[in-house]
């Protein structure tokens, strides 16, 4: 919740309380620059200083420039079955976005299956070659914040 932000910058960051209290008063989508603070303060907390910068770099380039960033996930599939075509509900459950297929199918028909930035549309859609057209990955998103690329192998 964003109003929980300014209580975790407090508990998570050593940011002054001034700049706290500053992120606190931001709202619509200002609030994700608090959002932003606290995410890079967390993973340097759990994952260093160096982590945080090259989480915060992918995030920009994937959020802000809707560039497929390297960083993000990657998993191969076999050429073959790329031209053969692979059903997106069984390409996003092999990605990991999806505990099963049928939850692969669910966030497919709820709309937040999202393949190169457009929404898939139908589960047995089939996958393959012709959607990497001037690309070196397919880039699969599941919501607004999980990504996978798959590059063919």
């Amino acid at each position: 919740e964003d109003a929980d932000v300014g209580r975790f910058l407090r508990l998570f960051t050593e940011l002054p309380m001034e700049e706290i209290a500053r992120l606190e008063a931001l709202e619509g989508q200002e609030v994700n620059d608090a959002k932003k603070a606290l995410a890079d303060a967390a993973t340097a907390l759990c994952h260093g200083s160096e982590a945080a910068s090259q989480a915060a770099e992918t995030a920009r380039r994937t959020f802000e420039q809707g560039e497929a960033a390297e960083g993000l996930p990657e998993i191969e599939v076999a050429r073959s079955e790329l031209e053969a075509g692979i059903p997106a509900f069984a390409l996003f459950r092999r990605a990991g976005l999806a505990e099963s297929g049928g939850a692969a199918r669910r966030l497919i028909r709820g709309g937040g299956a999202r393949l190169n930035d457009e929404p898939v549309g139908k589960e047995e859609r089939l996958v393959g070659l012709a959607d990497m057209e001037g690309l070196d990955a397919l880039k699969l998103s599941a919501g607004r914040k999980r990504h996978v690329l798959v590059r063919p192998g």
